[in-house]
């Protein structure tokens, strides 16, 4: 089990970019706009970096939902190694069998 102010300090990393999404989009599109004037766009530039650092996408951890683990992380399951490996064990993922030979 994760600490939880790990889990919690990623729950509001998750919010802050959720709050700041649209005008970090509106920033970025721009600053990329190459038919903008150089002065525009460094503008833009320097308004994204005024922007909270915890506002960015990159900056929240995928953990696992049930346990908060942080590596060994299935995307498309979003849970960790060891609980697909114990729910599987338990049945309680469809279509997923446990293989022995």
């Amino acid at each position: 089990m994760a600490k939880k102010s790990m889990i919690e300090r990623d729950k509001k990393r998750q919010r802050m970019v959720d709050q700041y999404a649209a005008k970090r989009a509106a920033l970025k599109a721009v600053a990329n706009d190459k038919n903008a004037s150089v002065e525009e766009r460094f503008k833009a530039t320097l308004a994204l970096a005024e922007l909270p650092r915890n506002s960015s996408a990159t900056r929240v951890r995928n953990r696992c939902q049930l346990t908060g683990r942080p590596r060994a992380y299935y995307r498309k399951l979003k849970i960790s190694r060891i609980m697909l490996r114990e729910l599987g064990s338990n049945g309680e993922i469809p279509g997923l069998v446990k293989s022995s030979w």
